[in-house]
């Protein structure tokens, strides 16, 4: 493997590894948080997805706007969905046990995929990139790498440096991390919970959705492309640390980097390599990289 090519297997595993990132940390601070297993996660990646497909020429001809348009409506209808999702049903499961609360999700991954079909169809979508990030750059004299991944990339970088700035800067990353470790004394401190965990699950949705809008570009739209993506997304909160969104970080880049370069090296076993070094990970440290904050 030559320099260039060493150059563009990086980018492209940090790219995907901060793309796990957004998905992951939204399922991990919803099940670190308020403790549902929350088996819909993926679903909430493909309605992005197939927002960016269904929004963008709605926004361009009725609108007049452009892919930050799309994206700033997408993530609006994002947290709408989240708000009434967790009022609706998320909010009685808090107390349930944890089968309850899969068979009640699972039961939201039919429903959404039976409204996809209805309202979509089961096509295989393509989404176009905007023209201006639409280039690649040069990379040596031959080589050559998409401004959009790149894009990506940027995205998912300042999506987590918010992420960190407000959970441990602000009034309400205070409360988000008391209520992650002690509910009951957040809530005998007057921090209201309900709304809290209302506002967090929100966040994840919108979390969710970002990526997929902006994956949709690079992987296209897909019936059944949420439960891809939920699977690996388990692998990275299991192995960053339930809860921990620095864990997700940590733990997203090394998933990204161990399945891109897999699949160079190891192409007939790319699929085993990072579960196997997740059952690594874990024989060394049971209860994932970091503890959850």
């Amino acid at each position: 493997m030559d320099l260039g090519t060493f150059l563009i297997q990086c980018l492209n595993a940090l790219q995907y590894g901060l793309l796990l990132f957004l998905v992951a940390s939204g399922l991990t601070l919803i099940f670190g948080i308020m403790g549902v297993i929350n088996l819909a996660h993926g679903s909430f990646y493909m309605i992005g997805a197939y927002m960016a497909y269904a929004l963008a020429p709605w926004v361009t001809t009725t609108l007049g706007g452009g892919f930050f348009t799309t994206l700033l409506l997408g993530l609006v209808l994002a947290v709408l969905l989240g708000y009434v999702l967790e009022w609706l049903f998320f909010s009685y499961l808090y107390e349930r046990e944890h089968l309850q609360q899969v068979l009640m999700t699972y039961g939201l991954i039919l429903v959404f995929e039976e409204l996809r079909s209805i309202l979509v169809g089961d096509d295989v979508h393509g989404v176009s990139a905007p023209d201006w990030l639409s280039g690649t750059i040069a990379l040596g004299s031959l080589m050559t790498y998409p401004v959009y991944r790149l894009f990506i990339s940027a995205v998912c970088l300042l999506v987590a440096l918010a992420m960190y700035l407000v959970l441990s800067r602000t009034r309400l990353g205070m409360a988000v991390r008391a209520g992650s470790v002690n509910r009951e004394m957040a809530q005998s401190l007057g921090v209201n919970i309900g709304v809290l965990y209302r506002v967090v699950f929100a966040a994840g949705v919108a979390l969710a959705v970002l990526a997929g809008m902006i994956a949709a570009p690079v992987s296209s739209v897909y019936p059944g492309m949420g439960g891809q993506v939920l699977i690996i997304c388990f692998v990275v909160v299991v192995i960053g640390g339930i809860g921990s969104v620095r864990g997700a970080f940590v733990a997203a880049l090394l998933v990204g980097f161990v399945d891109t370069f897999g699949k160079v090296f190891f192409q007939e076993a790319a699929g085993v390599l990072v579960y196997l070094m997740m059952a690594a990970i874990l024989l060394w440290k049971p209860e994932g990289l970091f503890r959850q904050g």
